[in-house]
């Protein structure tokens, strides 16, 4: 069978964005696929996920009425989190991996799911617009100006939209061009392009720009980064073999810590309404 080197890549070293959840923690057929919100507890991978999106819920008051589409929703932990816990009745869905949309599309047949980019969801003709749209720990692969884009044709004057993403602290731009340089092949590792982010009031600006108004910004860094960092650090010490999914996980976690202890790029929850 031949293969593209896409193709090659991914049947060695799966999907870029797929992580082996199981090695985390969260063996369940729809498992859990973010960094997580670490608070006290550091030894139950499921919780923090399920606290992350609880976070993002609470950040746009997410309640049943609400006509909901879910971004980058990975195994569908998060769409199986929305129906039991907030009873959400009109709930679509887009995602990158097609064994993922084929695995939600059998067990959750009452969720809208598109196989795609959510750049793109005007092509995926969606029958409703929504009032919420949400992405768990996935924007920042993505140009926020092409994110926004492409949300605002699908969200609902006055819909509310929720996703986190990275954000420059103040001191980036004291850092020396070495620094930067670093910085750039550091966040390529993560397929993160370093000329996608921008300071806080440049941010905020571009949100204004796009017709997005009540903008929270929250720093996240200690909680996820640092959290998630702590967690795998921990799971090592019990790891009984070590191959190229782990690999990908330790490479994470390692990316995490410097993010975390540099404090040069902050991991941001950002919320907004649609004018």
């Amino acid at each position: 069978m031949a293969y593209s080197k896409q193709g090659w890549i991914e049947k060695v070293f799966g999907h870029k964005y797929a992580i082996d959840a199981k090695r985390l923690g969260d063996d369940s057929l729809l498992a859990w696929s973010n960094l997580g919100y670490w608070q006290d507890q550091y030894d139950d991978y499921p919780q923090a996920c399920q606290s992350l999106a609880d976070q993002i819920a609470a950040s746009i008051q997410l309640k049943q009425s609400d006509r909901v589409l879910d971004l980058g929703c990975g195994q569908g932990a998060s769409l199986l989190h929305w129906l039991r816990y907030y009873q959400i009745q009109q709930l679509s869905a887009v995602e990158l991996q097609p064994e993922c949309t084929k695995r939600i599309q059998k067990q959750l047949p009452q969720v809208q799911i598109h196989c795609g980019s959510f750049l793109n969801l005007k092509a995926l003709q969606f029958l409703n617009s929504f009032d919420v749209v949400l992405c768990i720990d996935a924007a920042y692969h993505s140009d926020l100006n092409s994110f926004l884009n492409s949300t605002s044709l699908v969200l609902n004057s006055k819909g509310r939209i929720a996703f986190h993403y990275l954000m420059w602290s103040d001191a980036w731009r004291e850092c020396s061009n070495l620094k930067k340089q670093q910085y750039r092949y550091l966040l390529k590792s993560a397929d993160v392009n370093w000329q996608n982010l921008m300071g806080e009031q440049q941010l905020t600006q571009k949100l204004i720009q796009k017709g997005f108004t009540e903008i929270e910004i929250q720093d996240f860094s200690e909680p996820v980064l640092n959290g998630f960092a702590v967690y795998t650090e921990n799971k090592r010490m019990e790891r009984k073999r070590f191959d190229l999914a782990q690999l990908k996980i330790d490479m994470t976690a390692k990316l995490c810590r410097k993010l975390y202890q540099d404090g040069l790029v902050h991991y941001i929850q950002v919320s907004a309404v649609k004018n």
